[in-house]
């Protein structure tokens, strides 16, 4: 007498290998967004201002994070841009100018998934002292 081997089981296998392979899907989707995200702009700009407050956050993924107060005309209140560096090196630069008027030229970056990258999507690249 042969026995047959259960008709569930080949398709037990199958099931699990196409829920691996779409999990592995997603996985590439989010990596694929999160890639496009912080390489590709929505916009850059420059804004001058004195930075009044500046400081490494993050549990896991550390980030700077920082505010500008621009001051358009002497007496009236100043509009704050909070920021985003990752950058160690611009990092010491903007620690070393602090008090000092400053333009930075920032990228925004929009639709970023997660607070991991900064808290802000506004990524400063340069800085240097306004005379």
């Amino acid at each position: 007498m042969v026995s047959t081997p259960s008709a569930g089981a080949p398709r037990a296998k199958n099931w699990l290998v196409w829920f691996i392979g779409f999990i592995v899907l997603l996985l590439a989707l989010l990596a694929a967004y999160t890639w496009l995200v912080l390489n590709w702009s929505y916009s850059t700009g420059e804004r001058a201002g004195y930075v009044q407050k500046f400081s490494q956050k993050g549990w896991l993924c550390k980030t700077w994070e920082g505010e500008m107060a621009i001051v358009a005309i002497p007496g009236s209140l100043p509009e704050i841009f909070k920021f985003t560096v990752r950058d160690d090196g611009v990092a010491a630069i903007i620690n070393s100018h602090m008090g000092k008027r400053v333009s930075i030229a920032y990228e925004q970056h929009v639709g970023i998934p997660s607070t991991c990258f900064g808290e802000t999507g506004y990524y400063v690249g340069k800085i240097h002292v306004v005379e």
